[in-house]
């Protein structure tokens, strides 16, 4: 029986993780190892400075005591598998918001799908978009689509119907909108977003000054024509984006140029 290691960033109680747990269950035997708190936008960071320990919360579902989810994947291989037994995949999700564009570098989401390929084992991180209102969309369309498209992925993956390179991973980003009004899936490359900079100052009751970091727009430079699509533009346009990303970070097109400088 193949098996399954399921993690996420929003929490261990994310309906996001639920609903991706029930998506893939009966394709194998599947192991949740999620952090016990939100770590969004925590990128593929490692818990160094303090001890971890796993949380049983129920049958092969654990929560790891304030770790991020890069934490969870390798404490999970070491600790939780028998010697030699790998999973056959990793998923990660289904996140709450967008992990689109450069964003995926910021996303715990899509580097917990980085940490497994790292270790050699297939991965892919389900996002689930949500224009402003995630909550809005949560209770409006739910994630039923992100459900059928994790699933879909994921049997391809088990089968190795998906010839992914050393080192990457999908990931996988699904427009707000209920399955029969989605496009189907479109193979994507990472686009370009434009960032701003939002952050609030405010005082606590004390005076002293502290600061919160805020979210700005979902905007992005428009790639929709040639062969490859931005995930976001495709997103936009009603179809699942899957997009192949390797952890290799070279710009292997300025190589040639940083060669002359030196």
């Amino acid at each position: 029986m193949k098996k399954i290691l399921v993690t996420n960033d929003d929490g261990f109680e994310s309906p996001g993780l639920k609903a991706l747990v029930e998506a893939v269950k009966d394709l194998g035997e599947v192991l949740v190892v999620a952090p016990a708190l939100e770590k969004s936008a925590c990128g593929h960071s490692l818990t160094l400075t303090r001890p971890l320990r796993f949380v049983e919360i129920d049958d092969d579902f654990y929560k790891i005591d304030d770790g991020t989810p890069t934490d969870a994947i390798y404490l999970a291989l070491h600790a939780l598998y028998a010697d030699g037994v790998r999973p056959d995949l990793v998923l990660s999700g289904i996140n709450r918001g967008a992990n689109m564009g450069e964003d995926i570098t910021y996303s715990g989401t899509a580097n917990a799908a980085l940490e497994a390929v790292l270790h050699g084992i297939p991965a892919c991180a389900v996002s689930q978009v949500c224009n402003h209102n995630c909550a809005q969309v949560e209770l409006e369309v739910g994630y039923a689509l992100a459900q059928r498209a994790a699933r879909e992925v994921a049997i391809k993956m088990l089968r190795g119907e998906i010839p992914l390179r050393e080192r990457s991973y999908l990931n996988i980003n699904v427009p707000p909108l209920p399955p029969e009004r989605c496009r189907g899936f479109k193979v994507t490359k990472a686009g370009y977003r434009y960032y701003g900079n939002d952050a609030h100052v405010h005082r606590n009751p004390r005076g002293e000054e502290y600061w919160w970091i805020g979210l700005h727009p979902l905007e992005w430079r428009p790639e929709a024509g040639g062969e490859y699509w931005s995930d976001f533009d495709a997103v936009k346009a009603g179809f699942i984006s899957v997009t192949p990303v390797t952890a290799n970070p070279t710009d292997f097109e300025g190589l040639p140029e940083v060669s002359r400088a030196f």
